[in-house]
């Protein structure tokens, strides 16, 4: 034996006897998959050295597991800076799993960005010169587009918009540059055109709300006289409710009498209110500014307006969807990683326990970055998560039926400019099931909902949540989602978030804590409110706490109703035949909820046990309260229209002098310092500094 391979012995005998620190695989782009993945360089030879693929290091790990019990500290597959191109989801199952004292990690090196890309560069621009296609673009564009065939470079995925239900649809390919989204060209480049009248089945317009299987409505823009011949058009827009919307496929254009039908379909209907607001996508003839492209499926020609020189920059279409995917796999870690550019989420993980998403980038995902099914203990922590169609992170799991808890949680993150496709009901965090938690995250630049939430014993916690619900009214940064609001959906603890600047859509108000149509028994207390239009909204529900809030410079500190007596009187159908069907009489929730046990009893839809307690009110007026809802609410010690007297000035300062009125009435110190992200080696980068607002 050499003297080499000697030293090489017993540096691995050496390993072995360090439990605590377990096995390492390699992974390099520099790698090959029938090398050992011991090293991590190739060796002098180019004889044996680091993998190339995850897959192969998945196998090798599982060839182990054959012949064996993993080592104790587990295994860790470390891969080297580089992009990865994945050729499909990258799959673990049970068989993946590591354990308690032996998990199994999947991380980039320290100081190297390692990149999981779902997409594939997109090269062989050529300028566009067919006559025909630019006859059909403005003049300004004219000399600015390039062209690539996505076919002749392997790409025959091309699928288009899926649009399957209101709040929800799929963009499927997208095109990303220099590590952004760009625009699929679209009528207005910004903002919305505007429905001016509907017309009737007879075709007579009208205002207000109409149904017809044809959706044929009035709009006064000439610019839709340029979309009847272009194909697979699709109508984005709010056509009733300002917190609803919708694709559907442009039907037909009239351009002489203004007027646009939305694409027929056997046995279909359209509600059309007149006021709403819609835009064009999907359109070759408004390819018309920097950033935009369009794809003609048919011919698989991709024309782009690049913002910067093509060289500058990769262009990169999405092509693979649920980059990873783990099916009842347990602690198992994935450190440090880019996750990116594919069609649907980058993790989607159902089952198992004890997963981690620690410290990674996810951006430009056409759906979520993290979606978590079932399972228990899986958590997200310390990652940034941006640019993605849809929402952030989605925890839902937990038996409702037995209270047994989930213990998911999400720590650390931060999350910003969410929801570019899908504008509504598309959440920062969701929170679903069970006993799972969201805590420290930075939440922002989210057009709807920054944290949602339903069932049981959620907590939510040290947040900070800013720019929310800027594109829709009648909704709330955290909000309990629809349709599952009900009397047994309780025991949520929201305390101790900043929620600031939350205006609504065209600043027509928006809510910070949005308890819709009887949703009963959270905790609100010590929450720091400032510039929010209406800071908290119970609608009819009971035994809510409010206490120890700051409301700061706000329009309506609160809003409460009794709508279950009114209007809502219907959610108590549903609402008892889900009591009936948790046996909310017997052992768990006898036990966990004893003030439900006579409920049915006790005017069920009436808002009785709501408090409001050492609340502080500065800067803005106090709250309203819905005449029939005043005999079942407790009022007690709350300072309103009183100078508090801060200590500093805010916002950059919440705290109160010694001499504050507002310790008199028992009001407790808010830890403002410890709200929002922290400094961690788990962050995938610095905690970003408190967002400025405005004074």
């Amino acid at each position: 034996m050499n003297p080499g391979m000697v030293v090489l012995v017993v540096a691995l005998f050496a390993a072995a006897d360090r439990p605590a620190q377990g096995s390492t695989l390699y992974v390099s782009p520099e790698g090959n998959d029938a090398w050992t993945g011991t090293l991590p360089e190739p060796n002098a030879g180019k004889t044996d050295g680091p993998f190339c693929t995850l897959q192969r290091a998945r196998d090798e790990i599982r060839a182990r597991k054959e012949r064996g019990p993993l080592p104790a500290g587990g295994i860790t597959v470390e891969f080297r800076g580089g992009v990865y191109l994945l050729p499909g989801p990258f799959e673990l199952t049970a068989r993946d799993s590591g354990s308690n004292d032996a998990p199994i990690v999947y991380r980039a090196r320290a100081g190297e960005e390692v990149r999981w890309v779902g997409g594939r560069e997109v090269t062989g621009w050529k300028p566009v010169k067919d006559a025909a296609v630019l006859d059909r673009l403005d003049a300004a564009a004219r000399g600015h587009l390039w062209q690539a065939d996505l076919r002749s470079l392997g790409i025959s995925d091309l699928q288009g918009i899926n649009s399957p239900a209101t709040y929800q649809s799929d963009p499927g390919l997208e095109l990303f540059f220099q590590d952004k989204p760009m625009t699929l060209a679209r009528y207005p480049n910004a903002g919305y055109l505007r429905i001016a009248s509907v017309l009737d089945a007879e075709g007579k317009p009208k205002t207000g709300d109409v149904t017809t299987p044809q959706g044929r409505f009035v709009c006064e823009d000439p610019r839709l006289a340029r979309w009847g011949n272009e194909k697979e058009v699709w109508l984005h827009g709010f056509w009733v409710w300002d917190w609803a919307d919708l694709r559907i496929p442009l039907g037909s254009v009239d351009p002489a009498a203004r007027t646009i039908s939305l694409g027929p379909k056997p046995g279909r209907s359209f509600a059309i209110r007149s006021g709403q607001w819609f835009y064009a996508e999907n359109l070759l003839c408004e390819l018309d500014r920097p950033g935009e492209w369009y794809l003609d499926r048919d011919a698989s020609t991709l024309y782009f307006w690049p913002p910067a020189p093509l060289e500058s920059g990769k262009a990169v279409v999405s092509v693979v969807r649920d980059l990873v995917r783990l099916t009842d796999v347990s602690h198992v870690i994935f450190r440090g990683l880019t996750v990116e550019a594919g069609r649907g989420s980058a993790f989607v993980i159902r089952g198992g326990s004890h997963a981690r998403v620690v410290g990674a980038t996810i951006r430009n995902m056409g759906n979520w970055a993290v979606k978590v099914y079932g399972g228990k203990g899986h958590g997200v922590v310390g990652c940034d998560i941006y640019q993605t169609g849809q929402g952030g992170i989605h925890l839902e799991a937990g038996d409702r039926k037995t209270l047994t808890p989930a213990g998911h949680f999400a720590d650390n993150n931060h999350i910003h400019h969410t929801a570019r496709w899908d504008p509504v009901y598309q959440q920062a965090i969701t929170l679903f099931g069970v006993g799972n938690r969201a805590t420290h995250n930075l939440i922002h630049d989210v057009p709807h909902i920054a944290i949602g939430f339903t069932g049981n014993d959620q907590t939510i916690e040290y947040n900070e949540i800013h720019t929310a619900v800027f594109q829709s009214n009648d909704a709330g940064a955290i909000y309990t989602s629809p349709p599952d609001e009900t009397w047994s959906m309780r025991g949520h603890k929201i305390r101790f978030n900043y929620l600031h600047n939350i205006h609504g859509f065209e600043n027509k108000g928006a809510m910070g804590v949005y308890l819709d149509d009887c949703f009963s028994s959270a905790e609100i207390s010590s929450n720091i409110f400032f510039d929010v239009a209406t800071p908290i909204l119970i609608g009819g529900g009971r035994d809510n706490r409010v206490t120890n809030n700051l409301f700061v410079r706000c329009r309506r500190a609160f809003h409460l109703d009794a709508r279950g007596l009114g209007w809502a009187s219907g959610v108590g159908r549903f609402a008892t035949k889900e009591l009936l069907d948790l046996n909310y009489q017997k052992p768990p929730w006898s036990v966990r909820y004893p003030e439900l046990l006579n409920i049915l009893e006790d005017e069920p839809l009436a808002p009785k046990g709501n408090v409001l307690a050492r609340n502080v009110c500065w800067g803005g007026p106090w709250g309203w309260i819905e005449p029939k809802a005043q005999p079942f609410v407790k009022l007690e010690n709350n300072l309103i229209d009183v100078d508090p007297r801060f200590a500093g000035q805010p916002p950059a300062d919440f705290s109160l002098a010694k001499d504050s009125p507002a310790w008199k009435l028992g009001f407790e110190p808010i830890p403002f310092e410890k709200i929002g992200l922290y400094e961690s080696d788990q962050r995938a980068s610095r905690p970003a500094e408190r967002a400025a607002v405005r004074p």
